[in-house]
């Protein structure tokens, strides 16, 4: 089956040349298309969506409340914020309520392509490195980002589980996660599905959320004493 896919911009020109792109390929389907976000929510209710590229800003509505919105559905469509700025507050904003991802506005095709097969998938499109950048950036100006980490949230987890999510946090690969705590990638693989189901995440990119805001991390990368 194709993947559905919604363009969300306010430039029509830039919608166009994404279109293109995508219909090029045989595993893609540009579904829908919105010029800003409150458009994109009411297209929406009709259309069967699997992909949205969602520009962040935006007149009437921007990506981020867009975002927040779409992702608070059951069922939601993943969402992949097309952003001009690599360290922007706007990408910071949209993967806290829930995109899972961003890319640069002027990626090459063949990584926008790949990118969408990912986000598809399950995965996340940010590197754990760009999203720690992110983090060390944004998070201090936050008031959520000071004290403890929160125990009701991170005592769900068992310890070994706790390592993993501290290491994802850090920006390691499941390979690098593996070779530092001498297990399998699978059952890396293994233990961040149980970490995203036990505390209600979408993906990596909300763990990696997540631990900077319970103190688990904190900005500079390093873990809390």
């Amino acid at each position: 089956m194709s993947i559905r896919v919604m363009l969300v911009d306010d430039q029509v020109l830039l919608r166009t040349g994404f279109r293109m792109v995508l219909a090029a390929q045989p595993d893609m389907d540009v579904v829908a298309e919105a010029g800003d976000g409150a458009e994109a929510l009411e297209v929406l209710r009709g259309t069967d969506v699997d992909v949205v590229l969602m520009d962040v800003r935006m007149p009437r509505m921007d990506g981020v409340e867009a975002t927040r919105r779409i992702c608070a559905q059951e069922g939601a469509p993943k969402v992949l914020i097309l952003t001009t700025f690599d360290l922007d507050e706007y990408a910071f904003s949209a993967l806290k309520v829930g995109a899972s991802g961003f890319m640069l506005k002027d990626v090459p095709p063949a990584e926008l392509l790949g990118a969408i097969r990912a986000v598809h998938s399950g995965d996340a499109v940010v590197a754990p490195s760009t999203t720690r950048r992110l983090l060390d950036r944004f998070t201090p100006m936050l008031p959520s980002a000071a004290g403890e980490p929160s125990s009701a949230e991170l005592d769900r987890l068992t310890g070994r589980e706790r390592e993993v999510m501290l290491l994802v946090a850090q920006g390691l690969s499941n390979g690098e996660i593996a070779a530092r705590l001498v297990l399998s990638e699978a059952t890396v693989k293994t233990h961040v599905g149980r970490i995203l189901t036990k505390l209600g995440l979408r993906d990596r990119v909300q763990v990696v959320v997540l631990a900077y805001e319970s103190g688990l991390v904190r900005a500079g990368g390093g873990g809390a004493q």
